[in-house]
C-alpha cells in the first residue's frame, strides 16, 4: 500500500526574497510607493531603474481602479430624524477592515454644496 503524505510549507512572500536585475543584475532596493491612496510595494534597481512590483499590491490597485470607475446609484431614504445611504457591498469588501467597521463611528464631511465625504479612517492631512 503506497501512501502520499504532503508537507504543508508556509509561503513566504515574494517581497521578503532578493531581487537581482535581469539587465545589469544588481540587487533591486525595496522601497513602498503611494499611488491613489494605496501602498504599493516596489523593488527598483539602482543601475537602470527597471521596477518590480509585488503582484498582491498590483492587484489591489487594479481592483480598486475598476471599483472607483463604477457610478453606485444609492437610494436616500429617512430612518427616525436622519437620512441614509446604502453603502455598496462591493466597495466595502474592497478593503476587509471596513467589515469589522460596521457598528464604527465614520467621519462625514460636506466638502462642497454637492459633495459629500466619507471617511472609514481618520483623515491624514499635511
Amino acid at each position: 500500500m503506497l501512501v502520499y503524505t504532503e508537507k504543508l510549507y508556509k509561503m513566504t512572500d515574494i517581497f521578503n526574497t532578493t531581487i537581482l536585475c535581469n539587465h545589469c543584475e544588481k540587487k533591486a532596493q525595496k522601497v513602498e510607493i503611494i499611488k491613489d491612496g494605496l501602498r504599493i510595494r516596489t523593488a527598483v534597481c539602482p543601475e537602470c531603474n527597471q521596477r518590480w512590483f509585488h503582484p498582491l499590491d498590483i492587484e489591489k490597485y487594479n481592483n480598486f481602479q475598476k471599483i472607483k470607475q463604477k457610478v453606485f446609484n444609492v437610494k436616500l431614504r429617512m430612518v427616525g430624524n436622519s437620512y441614509t445611504i446604502s453603502i455598496p457591498r462591493e466597495i466595502i469588501n474592497f478593503h476587509k477592515e471596513f467589515e469589522k467597521r460596521v457598528d464604527d463611528i465614520i467621519n462625514l464631511n460636506l466638502e462642497e454644496p454637492e459633495k459629500i465625504t466619507i471617511y472609514f479612517s481618520k483623515k491624514i492631512t499635511f
